[in-house]
């Protein structure tokens, strides 16, 4: 059943149109994603669809009586009540029919149980005692408190007034409030934000047994990949459906768009093959007639738009003008804080050349404190921290403090580095995608995620090989993460961060240090392995497995066959990936002798021309043992995925 569709949907401002031929469908308890790069609309389209806003073309139907719930980025309550008051006005229609309920009670006492009123009184009591249960009036406090405890509000904060909690545990409590809420159809922009790993964990389980449908736009690649069956891109202004999880999704686009580019070559090779063929005929007359045959086949002919998607990317890396020791860092029974307060402590781990390790925890407990105070920006509580030799550090703020507020994009860089041109500078930029009259903006004017990439621009200038990141994925587009994760595994030296993007996590972690607030632990792997490691070592022992039920081992073989099954997927992914780009490599390479061999002061001397042959005919062969190998790769990566 379609609970709601969008048809041929447009949004305009002024003369320019943000998204055009908009079709969408949500099913009953569908799990749709809406994907897209920043500035796309995605989150104009989801305000169409919750009836803020309404389109300026098109129409959007609904399914009768349909409930919708939206929760909008950053969504907190003001309120004045307490938390638990607050979570209970969700259920004042209940509360009204059980006060009826009550007063039936009260009634039935007092009457004849040989009347007739009698039994007209107990009909309508039996009646609404049975509505109050189906519509669970003896089980709201129970989901009231599940739900508290899944978003990390235990007991002591059920008398906490709304008011005086932080923005991020708004932000949650008003996502509470619309799960319990539960609406037919689910709308969340960005609801991840604010939310640490284990109450991510516990939102993608409750969504994936959600009754209604769920439309939800993420940056959080592995919620997405976890929790939706199915995404619609939106991309060059428009609209495309893709079947599967985010991770499908990637690479059913891939697929789609090496197609379309396909038929369009093979089209604009047909339409170059007609159009030389009456050109050279048209005046003769004994082909002028076929010529003109020609002329009208390419006049009927429906001509293919060349394949365009949103693909404007930054595009850097980091470098790195010297060595470091391998012994980057070491932290011993180190306690952080503000004011003598410990957060967290003692702390001892090491980091050592060229991990890239990745500090994970509760939010609050201290990471991005940890973090200062390594870098000497806050003063330790107690113990110490000791940096290795020939270290250049580059720290990357999430709460972008070392921009400055009243600069230009080009003073921000420029005023670093005066004694490089203008231009030279203006071309970093604009890798960056400050382009035009971008770099003229005022830092203050910034959206978060124009000022992350100026951070970015300004770490990726500066010789670094040391290079430590506290959320560097908040405000980045998915496109921006995926180059990050690449510039990242592309850098030579050593990288110390914090960051609750799982995916991002599983892509560049080589270490895992989980803090807590009484100390740290380390693990080897990404965050899949770390999860892996966890559970196996909270498993029950054997004697204590025997006696648990089925269902739970069952639950549990599940999970760990899961976690393998992704970590078996990405390792081939990578295979396929480092092949690609060895075939890149290899293609530049043959390109490169091909120039060469073409000059004419080399195309007249037989011996270097020898010799660049040789050369070429063993790229060439090493390109074809590649191809083989990528093609061995790509079909057991598929074999892979149909078998999964």
């Amino acid at each position: 059943m379609i609970l709601l569709q969008t048809n041929d949907v447009e949004r305009r401002f002024g003369a320019d149109v943000l998204f055009h031929n908009i079709n969408l469908q949500i099913q009953e308890h569908g799990r749709t994603a809406l994907v897209g790069r920043n500035g796309a609309g995605k989150t104009t389209l989801l305000k169409m669809i919750a009836g803020i806003t309404s389109p300026d073309e098109g129409t959007i139907s609904k399914a009768k009586d349909l409930s919708i719930g939206y929760l909008a980025q950053d969504q907190g309550l003001d309120s004045q009540n307490n938390i638990w008051a607050e979570l209970d006005t969700v259920f004042a229609d209940l509360h009204r029919e059980e006060q009826t309920i009550h007063d039936l009670e009260k009634q039935l006492a007092t009457l004849d149980a040989t009347t007739d009123q009698y039994g007209r009184v107990m009909e309508q009591y039996d009646r609404l005692q049975g509505d109050f249960k189906k519509r669970g009036g003896f089980e709201y406090e129970s989901r009231m408190r599940g739900i508290l405890t899944g978003f990390g509000f235990g007991e002591e904060y059920y008398d906490t007034p709304v008011n005086a909690l932080s923005g991020g545990q708004k932000t949650k409590l008003a996502l509470a409030k619309i799960l319990l809420q539960a609406p037919n159809l689910l709308i969340l922009d960005e609801p991840t934000n604010h939310l640490d790993m284990n109450v991510l964990a516990w939102l993608e389980d409750y969504l994936k047994s959600y009754q209604g449908a769920l439309l939800v736009v993420s940056h959080d690649r592995y919620f997405l990949g976890h929790v939706v069956k199915d995404v619609y891109d939106l991309d060059n202004r428009t609209l495309r459906h893709y079947t599967g999880n985010y991770t499908q999704f990637v690479q059913h686009k891939q697929e789609w768009l090496k197609a379309e580019w396909k038929h369009y070559d093979q089209q604009q090779k047909k339409i170059a093959k007609l159009e030389d063929f009456v050109n050279r005929n048209i005046v003769r007359a004994s082909t002028t007639k076929r010529a003109q045959a020609r002329r009208k086949q390419l006049e009927k002919m429906e001509r293919l738009d060349r394949p365009v998607t949103d693909d404007q990317s930054i595009h850097f890396h980091f470098h790195s003008e010297k060595a470091s020791g391998n012994e980057v860092l070491d932290v011993d029974q180190l306690k952080v804080g503000y004011d003598d307060q410990v957060l967290a402590g003692p702390l001892s781990f090491a980091v050592r050349k060229p991990h890239r390790v990745g500090i994970i925890g509760p939010n609050g407990i201290g990471k991005s404190t940890l973090l200062k105070t390594i870098l000497n920006k806050i003063p330790a509580v107690s113990g110490s921290v000791k940096f290795g030799a020939n270290l250049d550090v580059g720290y990357y703020d999430q709460e972008q403090q070392q921009l400055h507020a009243d600069k230009t994009v080009l003073e921000e860089v420029w005023d670093d580095h005066p004694e490089v041109p203008e231009k030279d500078i203006r071309s970093l930029l604009g890798s960056f995608l400050f382009v035009g009259d971008d770099v003229y903006k005022v830092v203050h004017e910034l959206s978060g995620g124009e000022k992350a990439r100026l951070e970015l621009t300004k770490l990726s200038f500066q010789p670094i090989n040391f290079l430590i990141l506290d959320e560097p994925t908040n405000h980045l587009d998915i496109d921006s993460r995926e180059v990050l994760e690449s510039a990242i595994n592309e850098f030579p030296g050593t990288v110390l961060f914090v960051s609750h993007d799982r995916y991002f996590i599983n892509q560049v972690a080589t270490d895992i240090l989980d803090m807590r607030k009484d100390g740290i632990k380390h693990y080897e792997g990404d965050y899949d392995d770390y999860l892996a490691t966890v559970a196996k070592a909270t498993a029950p022992n054997p004697a204590s497995s025997a006696q648990s039920s089925p269902a739970s081992s069952q639950g549990k073989q599940s999970y760990q066959q899961s976690k393998d099954q992704q970590r078996a997927r990405r390792k081939l992914q990578r295979k396929v990936d480092d092949l690609e780009k060895q075939m890149a490599q290899l293609e530049d390479q043959q390109a490169n002798i091909e120039a060469e061999m073409s000059k004419p002061e080399v195309a007249t001397d037989i011996g270097k021309l020898t010799d660049l042959q040789k050369e070429l005919d063993q790229l060439k062969a090493q390109s074809e043992e590649v191809e083989l190998d990528w093609t061995a790769a790509a079909e057991e990566l598929e074999n892979f995925d149909q078998e999964n």
